[in-house]
């Protein structure tokens, strides 16, 4: 009788050591104690980051705001919404467009509750922060100062994020379309007139006012002409204020080469004698008609002073119309203030007194 076959006895379960398990459980144990750890911890961080991004949010609103309180504090001029400059300016219209610059662009404007003709200037919405840094600096500056030559500020605009800029009209536009403009021809008494004028607005800045204003881009594109061609110098949105007992400024260099003081180029410390160097090559410019690139306005003027021909230097529109004793009074005056060395230039006051004749004609020192 044949034997039913003999199964193998099953094999039990490999059976884990204690130790196995106890390690297991540990892990899995610390696992979600450590998650139970970070979770909070990550919405901490969550919740400190997003609170933070909310505070420096409501500072920069709280910002704007303390800067648009200061200037309702400090600015004499009239606050004037957004809707009265669009309607002044036929919504901004390019048929009132007077020019545009690297921050935005300027219009011709009539306020009617002022009866007015305005310049309004419209930073541009997209304006880099040194934009922004020049409208407030334009405003907290020239509301505060007061002098025939420069230019008036009516009015400012802070509204829907505009930033706008409202000056008195001028309408013989700047002395930099006068002096090159094929349809305008600037006689000799409106030169000398203008350079005096400027001088008149420089001394007043640098001497008469509370604190030292040094304006850091003085040049013919910021100088205005009124009807009867009186000049104001404008455009302080690079200004900057110090004591009268300190002699300089370290700044970020800014300005317009050509009539940057060399020293102020290499240290970027601007000074009264850096904007006397300024006001220098821009009385060269009035009496020669030429740009100073490169150098060469004032180049050419030394090489005839050394001559005794400074004169010749003047301006061929002028077909030799001019007073020759006027024209030489600016001519060395300018380059009396362009001297490379600072330490050589005069003061405005001195300059002054040579360009009306109160003083004598220096012996310029040599460079």
């Amino acid at each position: 009788m044949q034997q039913p076959p003999v199964q193998a006895p099953m094999q039990p379960p490999p059976v884990r050591s204690t130790a196995q398990r106890k390690s297991k459980i540990e892990i899995i144990v610390g696992m979600a104690r450590g998650v139970g750890i970070l979770l909070p911890l990550l919405l901490l961080v969550f919740v400190f980051l997003w609170s933070r991004k909310k505070k420096r949010a409501k500072i920069g609103e709280n910002k704007d705001q303390l800067l648009d309180d200061d200037l309702e504090i400090e600015a004499r001029p009239n606050r004037f919404s957004y809707e009265e400059l669009a309607t002044a300016t036929r919504n901004f219209s390019d048929d009132v467009k007077l020019g545009e610059g690297g921050f935005g662009s300027v219009y011709k404007g009539h306020l009617e509750g002022l009866n007015l003709d305005v310049a309004i200037k419209r930073f541009a919405k997209e304006s880099s922060k040194q934009g922004k840094k020049e409208y407030f600096s334009e405003v907290n500056v020239i509301s505060r100062l007061g002098h025939r030559n420069l230019v008036k500020l009516v009015g400012w605009c802070q509204e829907q994020q505009e930033l706008l800029l409202v000056y008195e009209f001028l309408p013989n536009g700047s002395l930099d379309s006068c002096l090159y403009s094929a349809q305008n021809h600037l006689r000799w008494p409106a030169r000398y007139k203008i350079a005096l004028d400027l001088a008149s607005a420089m001394l007043y800045l640098q001497h008469d006012w509370e604190q030292c204003v040094l304006h850091r881009d003085v040049k013919p594109s910021n100088i205005m002409l009124d009807s009867a061609f009186n000049a104001k110098l404008g455009d302080f949105g690079l200004a900057r204020l110090i004591d009268h007992d300190l002699s300089w400024k370290t700044t970020v260099t800014a300005g317009t080469l050509g009539y940057m003081a060399p020293e102020y180029l290499d240290t970027g410390k601007a000074s009264k004698e850096s904007d006397v160097y300024s006001f220098g090559v821009v009385a060269m410019e009035i009496a020669c008609g030429r740009r100073p690139r490169t150098g060469q306005l004032v180049e050419r003027a030394w090489k005839l002073y050394a001559k005794s021909a400074v004169v010749e230097a003047a301006d061929e529109k002028l077909n030799g119309e001019f007073d020759g004793e006027q024209m030489e009074r600016v001519l060395v005056v300018g380059l009396w203030c362009a001297h490379p060395d600072f330490n050589l230039r005069p003061s405005m006051k001195e300059a002054i007194q040579v360009l009306n004749g109160q003083m004598a004609l220096p012996n310029l020192p040599p460079r």
